[in-house]
């Protein structure tokens, strides 16, 4: 099975990287090309939902992770080359350890895709070697500075 480029891409910067702003960035575009395919959008709830924990908005990863377990449970355990129950199961369980976040606080921690195809394994770490690590990671939509004259 052939990958799409923007599917790798998005694995690259989800285990590699986690860079779930980037995730977003081309997840959403595959998304759309592919008429708001919700398995897509579910895999691209979970790296939201992280990127909000992960900058303090836990309302933001509560919800985005919750959907995205609404949106994924039903798909068969592996799908696209991944092992997809198992992220399911985290996330769930990250959703649920946010709902009661405010009486029982925890650090951020990461998830990591389980990819079980080995044709997709190796389109990962092909594609690894061409896609740039944002240091620092990207924390939101960046805009150009404004140049002032005097």
């Amino acid at each position: 099975m052939a990958y799409e480029k923007l599917y790798v891409a998005f694995l690259v910067y989800f285990n590699r990287d986690r860079d779930y702003f980037e995730c977003h960035e081309v997840l959403e575009e595959l998304w759309l090309a592919r008429e708001r395919d919700p398995l897509y959008k579910g895999l691209l709830q979970v790296a939201v939902g992280l990127y909000h924990f992960r900058n303090g908005n836990v309302r933001g990863g509560t919800l985005l992770l919750s959907r995205a377990v609404d949106k994924l449970k039903d798909y068969p355990s592996q799908s696209l080359g991944i092992n997809l129950a198992k992220l399911v199961s985290e996330a769930r369980d990250y959703a649920k350890r946010l709902e009661s976040y405010n009486q029982q606080s925890f650090p951020y921690y990461d998830l990591t895709i389980d990819i079980v195809d080995d044709e997709l394994v190796a389109a990962v770490e092909s594609a690894s070697s061409g896609i740039k690590t944002n240091i620092p990671q990207r924390r939101g939509p960046q805009r150009p500075q404004a140049s002032y004259h005097k």
